[in-house]
């Protein structure tokens, strides 16, 4: 049959990115505690097209995906792409995956468990030259406003908010360790279920630990620096997001550190 995706191209316009976007797809992915979660991932591949190709093998990026969906570990994430890129005869290959990765949870007086979501996502380039990867989660919290304490009789305002990092990996790490990490950052964390023990624990905890967007991407800032001794991620960013309980805007605040 003829090949017109391999058929020259006249107009020498060579194209950064081809591929596929917004695949839905069931995969597998670390878990610390259960060793393997499976999730639903949303999916963009992508390949450079030099300018002689008139187009790409669109089915070949699900084809060589298909043969990894068991595994999405960040090794074998560049491995596939790896493969795309050779299949293809691409210079670049270009993924990304966003999906939702489940954690249970106990109240920290019941113990009651319940499940907490948090958006995670994959993005990586690799070529013949170098391999880059990084890891993004988007974790809710609860912040209360230290402002509102000040100045008050009693009481202050509080709201959920959501940090989101994303670092360039060097070494490897569990997902849950970073997590709880950039949870002790905020003024508390989030659960699914509370008792009333549980929930005057958190709301005494949260008054007692008042942080502005300001404070928690400091604190997760450094948190990520000296994270399991430091050397983890080449770089990192760090921005918070309050969804304001009292004003018609949100709060936000956005850092990031090259290592």
């Amino acid at each position: 049959m003829i090949d017109i995706q391999n058929s020259v191209d006249e107009r020498e316009i060579p194209l950064k990115k081809v591929g596929v976007r917004n695949v839905e797809y069931p995969v597998a992915v670390l878990d610390k505690k259960n060793k393997i979660q499976n999730t639903t991932a949303t999916l963009d591949l992508f390949v450079n097209l030099p300018h002689h190709f008139k187009g790409t093998h669109m089915s070949r990026f699900i084809e060589v995906f298909h043969k990894y969906r068991k595994d999405i570990s960040i090794n074998h994430f560049t491995e596939m792409l790896e493969e795309i890129r050779n299949k293809l005869t691409a210079e670049r290959a270009f993924g990304k995956i966003t999906f939702p990765y489940f954690i249970e949870k106990e109240a920290p007086v019941s113990k009651s468990k319940g499940f907490i979501k948090y958006t995670c996502t994959y993005e990586a380039e690799v070529s013949d030259k170098e391999k880059k990867f990084y890891l993004e989660v988007k974790v809710p919290v609860t912040t209360l406003c230290p402002c509102s304490k000040a100045i008050s009789d009693y009481g202050a305002h509080n709201q959920r908010g959501t940090v989101t990092v994303k670092v360039l990996y060097r070494d490897f790490f569990w997902l849950e360790d970073l997590i709880e990490a950039v949870e002790k950052s905020a003024s508390s964390p989030l659960y699914s279920v509370l008792k009333r023990q549980d929930e005057k624990y958190v709301t005494e905890h949260a008054y007692d630990t008042p942080r502005f967007v300001e404070d928690v991407v400091r604190e997760v800032y450094i948190v990520l620096k000296e994270f399991e001794g430091g050397g983890k991620f080449s770089w990192f960013s760090v921005e918070a997001e309050n969804e304001e309980s009292i004003h018609a805007h949100n709060a936000y605040a956005y850092t990031e550190c090259n290592l």
